[in-house]
């Protein structure tokens, strides 16, 4: 009964989640347009209605932790569901994502993707997109901001070993900013896939610093050492404990 109840409510709690995304969307459009750092209002405000919504619908809390970044960086995160998107984005000033070529395309979201500064990329050509960004920055075309990652490449279940691509550390190369890890537990209470929500407290810890300096290999062992060890100790806070979630 317990579990069948919780699933109806995350249910009407997903449904409203993406009913809103756009509603807000088109409620922002003419500001937008008018002035593109809107952009970064209307993503922000979307994603701490989803959390605001979660906390009282669902029963799921959701708690920040650490030096929220606002400056130029590299974020390189745990990725585990669409929750740490949310929550990221929710905090920081101006994020923005690399993301496929084809999904500038999408109605809505692509346009405001380009918009808060995400970098449309093609396959096989990551580095030049990201020279390309960086150059524009520095002459003013585009916004600075912080560029979030995830080392893993995909979402990764709890328990779930996935090695780091060594892409993380080319970023860290080519954009020559320092990179603020950050830790989750969200997948404990959000999975990958399906309808069914955890009550809980999920949360985001964004780390100390990696400065600029390390060679490619020193990078990825540090990157994956914090970020694996304080996931690990947050999960374990929500009561994670096995191969599954």
């Amino acid at each position: 009964m317990r579990y069948g109840l919780q699933w109806i409510r995350s249910l009407i709690f997903t449904g409203q989640m993406y009913a809103m995304m756009a509603v807000l969307a088109l409620f922002f459009t003419p500001w937008v347009l008018i002035d593109r750092t809107a952009a970064y209002r209307a993503v922000r405000t979307y994603c701490r209605w989803v959390r605001w919504t979660a906390s009282w619908m669902i029963g799921l809390k959701t708690e920040i932790r650490g030096e929220v970044p606002t400056d130029e960086v590299l974020i390189a995160s745990k990725h585990q569901s669409f929750l740490d998107i949310i929550m990221i984005v929710s905090v920081v000033p101006r994020p923005k994502f690399i993301m496929k070529s084809s999904l500038r395309w999408a109605p809505i979201l692509g346009w405001y993707a380009i918009k808060i500064g995400c970098v449309p990329v093609d396959r096989g050509k990551r580095s030049e997109a990201i020279r390309k960004m960086v150059a524009n920055v520095k002459s003013g075309v585009s916004l600075p901001g912080q560029l979030i990652i995830y080392p893993q490449g995909t979402r990764v279940a709890p328990g779930v070993q996935k090695p780091y691509k060594v892409g993380s550390a080319v970023l860290y190369r080519e954009t020559g900013q320092d990179c603020i890890p950050a830790a989750t537990n969200v997948g404990v209470f959000w999975p990958r896939i399906g309808i069914y929500r955890k009550p809980g407290t999920a949360v985001v810890e964004f780390l100390p610093k990696i400065a600029q300096g390390l060679d490619t290999d020193g990078f990825m062992a540090e990157l994956e050492k914090v970020v694996e060890a304080a996931s690990d100790r947050l999960m374990q806070e929500a009561g994670f404990s096995g191969d599954t979630p």
